[in-house]
Order: structure tokens, then C-alpha cells, then sequence
């Protein structure tokens, strides 16, 4: 365990370290949770006779939340074409916002070319 005692004796690039640290526990923590709240969804999906959570979910056209993004479906992430090098596991398809991770590693440095796939 680090107390602020600790802290205060670390350099700017020891805790830059200690965040990208923290930061990559953080996101394998909400990972291993968003897995487990998953894996019990899907468990009572099929407990209700479902094949599937995709089944449950699915929207119908016509409903009243026509015309939003909701009733058309959301667009697909597109295929990753950048990958954490500490955890191979984190993908971006380079839309939309940059992970953590992302902002991290270019912060440590790193180009953008070098988290390519």
C-alpha cells in the first residue's frame, strides 16, 4: 500500500508510472466486472428460455423510439486496429473517443503508430 508520504517523494515520471498503473487496474477491474455481469445476464436469458441476450435486446422497427438510434440500431465499432501493449485484450478502432490507455501511452510518448495491430 503507497501513503501520501510515499507520493510526495516520487518524481513526475515515477507517478505518471504509478497512474498508468492504477489506471490500467482500474480498467481490467471494470472489464472483469462488465464480464461477470454478462456472463449472469446471459445465464438468466437462457433460465427464461431464451436462446440468447441478442434476442432479448433486439429492437423492434415501429416501436415508439422510431427514428432514434435506438429503434435503427447502434453502428458497429468497426474492426480494431490499435491494441494495448500491456493488455492485448483492450482494442480501439480508432473511432470515436481514445481510451485511456490510448491517451496514456501517447502521454508516456509512444506514436500512435506504435499501438497498431
Amino acid at each position: 500500500m503507497i501513503d501520501d508520504s510515499n507520493l510526495e517523494d516520487m518524481s513526475q515520471e515515477e507517478l505518471r508510472a504509478l497512474r498508468a498503473k492504477v489506471d490500467r487496474a482500474l480498467s481490467s477491474f471494470a472489464d472483469r466486472k462488465r464480464r461477470e455481469a454478462m456472463a449472469a445476464a446471459e445465464e438468466a436469458v437462457r433460465a427464461h428460455g431464451f436462446s440468447s441476450l441478442a434476442e432479448v435486446t433486439r429492437q423492434r422497427r415501429g416501436s415508439r423510439a422510431t427514428g432514434t438510434r435506438a429503434a435503427q440500431g447502434a453502428r458497429p465499432a468497426g474492426d480494431a486496429r490499435y491494441a494495448n501493449p500491456d493488455d492485448a485484450s483492450q482494442t480501439w478502432s480508432g473511432r470515436g473517443r481514445r481510451p485511456q490507455w490510448v491517451k496514456n501511452s501517447l502521454e508516456a510518448g509512444k506514436a500512435l503508430e506504435d499501438l497498431a495491430i
